[in-house]
């Protein structure tokens, strides 16, 4: 029965919880932050941007998912390069997860107004489970058995490249590049192992110009996980006046999301969306919550090395 808890144990280290076999954060607005996914973002903009996330995943069940996301990256003031860094925590019941990253990127002109950036992150995780908020099927608190906190350190890293040019963009990152291993615990000399998989994702956009008050966007986000089908993200939405949007995404077999924002001045940026399940975890509890917020701060780069103004 003990070993059943331990199973648990490493399959919730893990974020295995998320039934898509994701090791990693999910977000829905995720084009309102799509550094986190790929480095190379951090050398596109003229200008230095905050963002964050907030996601309450699954409301209603016990112990979902939570995930908090900080962001900050901006350009080098003469040179064709970016910097950045963010911060997540990933918690779901006794387990944390808590990582954080800085960035660089380099950025050229590849073929008329089209460029193309190149970065990588480089951080930290911890991975921590609170043994005793766990309990085994004989009731027996795991803490007394192995103490009251596990936790893992470990070096992680990611590439990244994107093309973009006014229009539309298109980027393919690499994540969790080192593919380490976590030895979650060991119980009478049986050992629970796991990898950090490389995680894979393609992201795609474009936006159509109606006229002169509203913009149409279309955006995708692929992720591939080794033994995990892959699943992609599909959202659409109108832009009016730069200022207001609205729009619905659809998560291959987990989620259809209705998201809405507001731009106010091209300086402080609000979203929030809300997911509907349609897979079996309906049947438990309520949909998931995400709020976004950004800041937008003067543009320092001079150059116009920077077309990017999909958003």
């Amino acid at each position: 029965m003990k070993r059943l808890g331990i199973i648990f144990i490493a399959i919730a280290a893990l974020g295995f919880q998320k039934v898509n076999a994701q090791q990693m954060y999910q977000i829905s607005q995720y084009t309102f932050n799509d550094y986190v996914f790929n480095p190379a973002i951090g050398g596109i903009h003229d200008y230095y941007q905050v963002r964050t996330n907030y996601r309450y995943q699954w409301a209603g069940i016990k112990d979902a998912p939570r995930t908090y996301l900080l962001s900050a990256y901006g350009p080098h003031k003469s040179m064709p390069m970016g910097y950045g860094g963010f911060i997540y925590s990933d918690v779901t019941g006794p387990t944390n997860q808590l990582g954080v990253y800085g960035s660089y990127a380099y950025n050229i002109l590849i073929y008329k107004d089209i460029r193309l950036s190149m970065g990588t992150f480089f951080g930290m995780k911890q991975f921590k489970i609170d043994m005793s908020a766990l309990r085994f099927a004989d009731e027996e608190p795991a803490a007394n058995i192995h103490g009251e906190t596990y936790v893992k350190f470990m070096p992680d890293a990611s590439l990244g490249v994107y093309a973009y040019n006014s229009q539309f963009y298109f980027g393919v990152s690499m994540n969790q590049l080192f593919g380490n291993k976590l030895e979650v615990i060991e119980e009478y000399q049986d050992k629970v192992m796991a990898k950090l998989n490389n995680h894979i994702f393609i992201t795609g956009g474009y936006r159509y110009n109606i006229n002169r008050d509203i913009d149409i966007e279309g955006a995708t986000l692929f992720k591939i996980v080794r033994a995990a089908p892959m699943q992609m993200d599909l959202n659409v939405k109108g832009i009016w006046r730069k200022m207001a949007w609205g729009g619905i995404s659809w998560r291959t077999g987990d989620a259809i999301g209705l998201m809405g924002g507001y731009n106010y001045q091209d300086m402080l940026y609000i979203g929030y969306s809300y997911d509907i399940m349609i897979s079996k975890l309906r049947n438990f509890g309520g949909g998931s919550h995400e709020v976004m917020i950004g800041v937008k701060f003067n543009r320092i780069k001079q150059s116009g090395g920077s077309l990017r103004k999909i958003r």
